[in-house]
């Protein structure tokens, strides 16, 4: 069976770049390094996941818009990730726990930012 392509998926690449967001800022907050093969490796656990196809291309440019989020857009937007606060940005199940604030603020923020990306 194929994939669905995230095109079709409501909020999906604001929630794949959420999820991207979230997962480089919490591994920078407990190894004070920016993992581009982390960035790579979750989006595509995110999408084998969500059973969603992605465009190689779209993966990098998704990839990207996550780490400069992540870096520099943050703290801009008055969230900071910390070492005691990653474990409560996700569930057990390893995916964002939207009831917390701090990834609700992210998604606000992802929500915006994934207009700018390619169609």
């Amino acid at each position: 069976m194929d994939n669905r392509d995230i095109n079709r998926m409501p909020d999906g690449r604001a929630d794949l770049l959420c999820f991207l967001v979230a997962t480089a800022a919490a591994s920078y907050a407990l190894t004070q390094e920016w993992r581009v093969d982390h960035v790579v490796a979750n989006c595509r656990a995110w999408l084998a996941r969500h059973l969603v196809s992605m465009d190689w291309l779209e993966r990098v440019q998704i990839g990207q818009l996550a780490l400069k989020i992540a870096e520099s857009e943050l703290l801009t937007a008055g969230i900071a990730v910390r070492m005691s606060s990653v474990q409560a940005l996700f569930t057990e199940e390893m995916v964002l726990n939207y009831s917390s604030t701090m990834i609700q603020r992210m998604l606000v923020l992802c929500r915006e930012r994934a207009d700018s990306l390619s169609s």
